[in-house]
């Protein structure tokens, strides 16, 4: 039955890809940081008047940061240290649990964001500041500087 046969073989690719996808946290990483990265720059074009305030943007920022807060830990595994273009701490895996906090509280702070649902420019620029104070301690805690 080549149907079958082709079937076999097309599950094994899929297998084979979603494995070596999961082998690689550090680009995991990446990717869901530069999506946090896009979000807060759409959010600082808007405060900064670079572009009009949008409700609807300001609530999707949000969003995606929630989004990747919530699977954010699981990409810094043991034996994830080094190796590719990681600018990632040891102190994360030394400090595994303020590690995990601070990402909780970023989650956290997300989460209160959406649910605040921030309808004009000031509100936004409160509930912003506060989501993305996060990023300044945990880099500063968790990220070696690029200097």
């Amino acid at each position: 039955m080549p149907s079958k046969k082709i079937f076999l073989s097309l599950s094994a690719v899929l297998v084979a890809a979603s494995v070596a996808y999961a082998q690689d946290p550090i680009s995991d990483r990446q990717k869901a940081m530069k999506m946090v990265g896009g979000a807060a720059k759409s959010a600082s074009e808007m405060i900064k008047g670079e572009k009009p305030f949008d409700a609807a943007a300001a609530l999707a920022a949000f969003q995606t940061m929630n989004d990747v807060s919530k699977d954010f830990v699981s990409y810094f595994p043991e034996g994830s240290e080094t190796g590719g273009d990681t600018t990632a701490s040891p102190k994360i895996w030394e400090d595994r649990a303020g590690f995990e906090a601070a990402v909780a509280k970023f989650e956290t702070d997300s989460a209160e964001a959406i649910a605040a649902a921030p309808a004009d420019l000031d509100a936004f620029k409160a509930t912003f500041g506060k989501v993305a104070a996060n990023c300044g301690v945990c880099h500063k805690a968790y990220r070696i500087s690029k200097n």
